[in-house]
């Protein structure tokens, strides 16, 4: 008899679900970090799920954006849940996640926290890491990238100002240095394109042995993503991430340039998968384990993409240490792993897991060896990061603090001008309930 049969013999109430709690934290930056579509402004909101069942196993869950909606979207799947067997993984897929009904109310991110917690209480109850019930491990620490953002300066301390190209290529070097990073992405889509491109040949100039990709957040027209594309073509590219908007868009620009084109944003599910397979417009899938709706959906992309030869990475969404848990142990798993992947993570100041944020070791991150995720919360760290969600509320991802009334366009037209000043008074998105983008990575 195996572990698993054995288990599976115990008492059903080891594994059922007794209760679902949600808290809603905000969590410092060193700076705010500006984007296509707006800005993250100083801090990151995710909502941290806890899953317990009837035999006091707790598992995590995380999932970003939403706020305070987000926490009440969990909570609310309590009574549907309860009682149910933490085994069902397929089951609790089309209790969240039906089809039809999805198409009213999208859970995906919803369903891949409690699918964490899931299975980091299936780890716990079994004493094995995640990773050994996805297949067991072929890698003991996962690469990452530096990520680069251009960044407003603190409004406390006045430091992390990011606009120029010396800063930039400072920012690059400095995070090479402490972390050991060998790849390096800047999430361009913020200024013209012309500018973007001198920033970006300054990091490669800067920086010659080292793996580059630029990410304009699909803000480019086409035309303006084929004169970037043709100009960087002499550089040590990963990929090209999405340097435009949608399929045909980006399939024109892999034609013109010749360079392999990256996604997380039009390659999301199964059918839009199989669409590419079909007629390619993207040659590397970025797979997120919580915008595919959890890890073992985010595995069943990468099988697809391993058969028909297709690339893969790990994307980041503005994780806390929950949702890098869950990263790690698929970037653990994925039979090639051929590009380090993204994380927000080292522009935190802060974590809410035991220990606090987890180390980069020469670019670098150990996958937990613990049973289940490996992590656990610090419930003194949780407290405080809840209470400072409580008194600055969420913030809208989908403005910039330094531009008021501009909205982004796809493509866009109206860039941030780099020679202008900080934003001078402004908190960081106190009590913003009133946007549709809550805090969203």
């Amino acid at each position: 008899m195996t572990v698993l049969d054995d288990h599976r013999h115990r008492p059903s109430s080891v594994l059922t679900i007794a209760d679902l709690r949600a808290t809603t934290v905000t969590v410092p930056l060193e700076a705010p970090l500006r984007h296509a579509a707006g800005a993250h402004w100083g801090r990151f909101v995710r909502t941290i799920v806890e899953v317990e069942t009837t035999d006091g196993i707790i598992g995590l869950g995380e999932l970003g954006g939403g706020g305070q909606s987000a926490q009440l979207t969990v909570e609310a799947l309590g009574p549907r849940l309860v009682g149910h067997n933490v085994f069902d993984l397929t089951a609790l897929w089309f209790k969240i996640c039906n089809p039809t009904a999805a198409l009213y109310d999208n859970r995906l991110q919803v369903h891949a926290a409690i699918e964490f917690a899931c299975l980091d209480i299936i780890g716990q109850a079994l004493d094995v890491p995640v990773y050994d019930l996805l297949g067991g491990k072929l890698r003991d620490a996962v690469p990452f990238a530096s990520y680069l953002f251009f960044r407003y300066p603190d409004p406390a301390t006045g430091r992390g100002d990011v606009r120029t190209t010396d800063q930039l290529v400072a920012q690059a070097l400095e995070l090479k240095e402490r972390h050991g990073f060998s790849a390096h992405k800047l999430k361009a889509g913020v200024f013209p394109p012309e500018y973007e491109l001198e920033c970006f040949r300054a990091i490669a100039a800067a920086l010659p042995d080292d793996a580059l990709r630029i990410d304009p957040n699909a803000s480019y027209s086409v035309p303006q993503a084929i004169r970037v594309g043709q100009a960087i073509k002499g550089l040590r590219n990963d990929y090209y991430e999405d340097p435009t908007w949608g399929m045909n868009g980006l399939r024109h620009v892999r034609e013109a340039t010749g360079l392999p084109i990256a996604t997380n944003t039009v390659v999301t599910n199964m059918e839009q998968l199989a669409a590419n397979v079909r007629d390619p417009a993207v040659d590397v899938v970025l797979l997120d384990t919580t915008f595919w709706g959890g890890i073992r959906p985010t595995l069943k992309a990468a099988a697809v993409c391993e058969t028909f030869q297709l690339g893969i990475g790990v994307h980041s969404s503005g994780e806390l240490g929950v949702q890098l848990a869950t990263m790690l142990h698929l970037g653990a798993v994925l039979p090639s792993l051929p590009f380090a992947a993204d994380a927000h993570y080292h522009h935190l100041v802060d974590d809410v897991i035991e220990g606090g944020k987890l180390p980069y070791r020469h670019g670098t991150i150990a996958v937990p060896q613990g049973p289940g995720l490996g992590v656990r919360l610090d419930r003194e760290r949780l407290a405080r990061y809840a209470r400072l969600y409580e008194e600055l509320g969420d913030y809208p991802y989908d403005q910039d603090p330094g531009r008021p009334g501009w909205y982004a366009r796809v493509p866009n037209e109206e860039w941030a001008d780099p020679h202008a000043a900080a934003p001078v008074g402004w908190a960081t998105g106190r009590k913003a309930r009133d946007t549709s983008a809550r805090g969203r990575p």
